[in-house]
């Protein structure tokens, strides 16, 4: 583009208008545009999958990952997985206008606190076209303008998702400058938008740690960052042994590019020998490379020896980091030093251990004996996620509406003054 910059600029002004007019948006509205747009991204399946064609070879002649080409590929289910997502958003209360607490004072003011939109927020986000859809409609549903800036592998498919979620809003006579996408790959695009604290609020980046780091660094405006995955699993010593070879087969291998994917697993000595040779028996056969310490090469000659590097290593690929702990306390200190404060899960059928990691655990999302694979905004009820919140300030976990809104104050006096 000739001017990227005054384009940027020109997207974040638009933005702002319609910012305000979705600021005061019938929640009617908003629903009409959301399901209207899912219609039509059902009608718009081949267009989709022809775009999407395009970015996969984009993707394997820069040479992608076979994890990387999962995240960036779409088919018929996912795209109607897409669709789905945004009527699951549309059914859920509008957080718009909700008053959260209210109080009247001895003088009597009565005062409430109101959920209201963030205003503009700018979404930067690699590989996935369906976090397009769900962006887009999470910031339509919470009253917020959105500019996205999608991955060079996935921009043909986003910007026909674009198309239909612009259907969506003309449908509903709400302004398409309400969801914009930024047309080109150039990654100047992301330091014109961080750069512009005029137009936009908030910035959220769900990509790599380069990206991240890049976006923490630059931005001018407050950020909702969405670092690495890099998760774990612990089995305890009184964890059910089928139930740990399931949990942990699922948590690696069911997708193992997610962000929520378990890259270390963790296993009490007591319950080496007894649990974790069926566990690394499942995971070999659904084909996971796995590095262990010496304890694990130890009880199964297929596992090479793990680094000081795979602790800290988010693979997002078929390969496991596995350690033998002496226990809970030694299993939390390894997470907390190691991970990425995103999502961690215990296996084990004793609820005081189970209690004690889910308090000391320093993660956003933290389970007992279920899949770290759950760590998606879609499986907590909130339709869709723009990703997972991993610092320690509000919002952590799983962004969904609510979760991109402030609040302010309203007052209603009857002619008070303060002496």
């Amino acid at each position: 583009m000739a001017d990227l910059a005054a384009t940027i600029r020109s997207m974040g002004q638009a933005a702002r208008e319609a910012a305000r007019a979705l600021a005061t948006a019938d929640a009617g509205a908003k629903n009409r545009a959301l399901t209207s747009a899912a219609i039509e991204i059902r009608r718009r399946v081949k267009a989709i999958l022809g775009a999407n064609a395009d970015d996969v070879a984009l993707a394997k002649k820069n040479g992608a990952t076979a994890a990387f080409l999962d995240r960036v590929t779409l088919d018929e289910k996912r795209i109607d997985g897409i669709a789905r997502g945004l009527e699951a958003v549309a059914a859920q209360p509008d957080p718009i206008g909700t008053i959260s607490e209210e109080w009247t004072r001895p003088n009597g003011l009565a005062i409430q606190r109101v959920r209201v939109p963030l205003g503009v927020v700018g979404i930067i986000y690699e590989a996935r076209p369906n976090v397009t859809a769900d962006a887009g409609g999470l910031a339509l549903k919470s009253g917020n303008a959105a500019i996205l800036r999608a991955g060079s592998e996935s921009l043909q498919s986003s910007l026909v998702l674009v198309e239909a979620l612009h259907v969506g809003l003309r449908e509903a006579n709400l302004p398409e400058a309400a969801i914009q996408i930024v047309p080109v790959r150039d990654r100047e695009a992301v330091g014109h938008m961080l750069g512009l604290a005029e137009f936009i609020d908030v910035i959220v980046p769900r990509g790599g740690k380069s990206l991240i780091e890049r976006v923490m660094k630059e931005a001018r405006m407050p950020v909702i960052a969405h670092l690495e995955g890099l998760c774990a699993t612990y089995v305890h010593q009184a964890a059910d042994p089928q139930m740990a070879c399931r949990v942990v087969l699922n948590a690696k291998m069911r997708r193992p590019g997610v962000c929520g994917a378990t890259e270390t697993l963790l296993i009490d000595r007591a319950a080496a020998v007894t649990h974790l040779p069926p566990i690394l028996h499942d995971l070999f056969k659904a084909g996971c490379e796995i590095r262990g310490d010496v304890t694990v090469q130890k009880l199964d000659p297929r596992v090479k020896a793990a680094m000081d590097a795979d602790w800290s290593t988010e693979y997002l690929d078929a390969i496991l980091a596995v350690k033998v702990v002496d226990g809970l306390d030694q299993a939390i200190e390894h997470i907390n030093r190691y991970g990425s404060h995103h999502t961690d899960a215990i296996v084990t059928g004793d609820t005081k251990a189970a209690e004690a990691f889910l308090a000391r655990v320093d993660s956003a999302i933290v389970l007992h004996n279920a899949s770290t694979q759950f760590a998606d905004g879609g499986e907590f009820g909130f339709g869709a996620e723009i990703g997972i919140s991993t610092g320690r300030l509000p919002p952590r976990g799983p962004v969904g509406a609510e979760q991109l809104t402030s609040y302010n104050y309203r007052v209603r006096g009857t002619g008070q003054v303060r002496p």
